[in-house]
């Protein structure tokens, strides 16, 4: 019958597997089994069915975290939308609760800036998505943890800043939606750098570095989103970049929000666009052929994200409707630490449950929900 597989959750946080005897599991199971794994980190892979808490465990969510990104980064070298790049990007803004994020991660993100730069976007078609997500990730660390601009994260602006097209975004990576998923969604990413960036905006000098961030606020107003999902990030990104919504379109986005709530509370990623829509549209038949394609349910990643969206954009943390997305952020963290998100891509790994357990923590803290239930700084192998 195969191996039979025994999950044992430990108190501190991350999963540990335990195989028990028989037969050898498949190969396509056997290849699959992590979702990250680097020298003594080892991560199961998430699935649908594992069982929930009965109570939000902060400390098993940022032990995941903490792993999950030194794994990647040790073992890929690389920055990515969907594990250290999502850390740098959000978990700086869970200092003051939470505690310091992993130095490794800072360390590792001025070393790619130092060295790689230059090489960055060469690999597999990935655009200039790698340099977006530094700068953003540098920026944040700075806003957060530091709490003042540092050169790296002036030198990676500037060099966001060279590679931008004359018509305001960038080349872009359409290979791992949602994350990664148009030039749109990416210039959202870019304009959270600039408008997080401690001072950067307001002491500009560079002429040519004043006409970027023109031509990125020209851009985000001028070019149709490509589904409701850019919507939601270009709402979260207008608060902190200023011209980039009137207010009427401000509320309309709101609007659109809420009549996605599903009523559980919870939003759904695969409700904020058509499956053509997501990146080159290559993943049109998987998703379509899911068996909940026609009504799929609440998950980590897009109710997390919702919520900070409505919160960035001044919606009230007492409103009913969020705290009804609250109630069901607390009620969904699986026993790993991680809340369940099915990735667009494959089934295989599920790294969006990555950001789908950042965006939850991020969403509670804004929320004034965020159990404090531990505050220790990142602990890594």
């Amino acid at each position: 019958m195969g191996r039979t597989v025994k999950r044992a959750w430990l108190a501190g946080g991350l999963g540990v597997l335990l195989l028990l005897g028989g037969a050898g599991v498949a190969g396509a199971e056997e290849k699959f089994k992590y979702q990250y794994e680097f020298e003594s980190i080892r991560i199961p892979r998430l699935d649908a069915d594992e069982p929930k808490l009965p109570e939000v465990s902060v400390q098993r969510a940022l032990d995941f975290l903490d792993q999950g990104a030194t794994a990647w980064s040790r073992g890929h070298k690389c920055v990515t939308c969907h594990t250290n790049g999502s850390y740098m990007a959000l978990r700086p803004a869970l200092t003051k609760p939470l505690g310091q994020p992993a130095g490794e991660l800072r360390d590792f993100f001025g070393k790619v800036l130092r060295e790689g730069t230059a090489r960055l976007g060469q690999e597999r078609k990935l655009g200039d998505s790698q340099m977006i997500y530094l700068a953003r990730g540098l920026a944040e660390w700075d806003a957060h943890v530091s709490g003042t601009l540092s050169d790296d994260t002036r030198q990676a602006l500037k060099q966001l800043f060279e590679r931008q097209l004359p018509t305001g975004e960038w080349k872009a990576a359409l290979c791992w939606p949602p994350l990664e998923s148009s030039a749109f969604q990416e210039a959202t990413v870019a304009a959270l750098a600039v408008g997080t960036a401690p001072g950067w905006l307001a002491g500009l000098t560079d002429e040519g570095l004043k006409a970027g961030v023109k031509r990125l606020q020209d851009y985000l107003r001028r070019v149709e989103p490509p589904h409701d999902y850019g919507r939601v990030v270009l709402l979260w990104a207008s608060a902190k970049l200023d011209g980039l919504l009137e207010e009427g379109e401000k509320e309309r986005i709101i609007e659109m929000i809420w009549s996605k709530q599903r009523a559980d509370g919870g939003w759904a990623l695969r409700a904020f666009a058509e499956p053509e829509q997501w990146g080159e549209g290559n993943r049109a038949e998987k998703l379509r052929a899911e068996k909940e394609f026609a009504d799929p349910p609440s998950d980590g990643h897009q109710t997390g994200l919702a919520l900070i969206a409505l919160r960035e954009a001044g919606v009230s943390a007492r409103d009913p409707r969020v705290q009804k997305g609250v109630r069901w952020l607390l009620s969904n963290q699986r026993e790993s630490g991680r809340w369940w998100t099915r990735s667009l891509n494959t089934d295989n790994y599920h790294f969006i449950a990555f950001s789908g357990t950042l965006y939850p923590l991020v969403a509670l803290h804004l929320c004034d929900a965020l159990p404090l239930n531990t505050r220790a700084s990142a602990k890594v192998p």
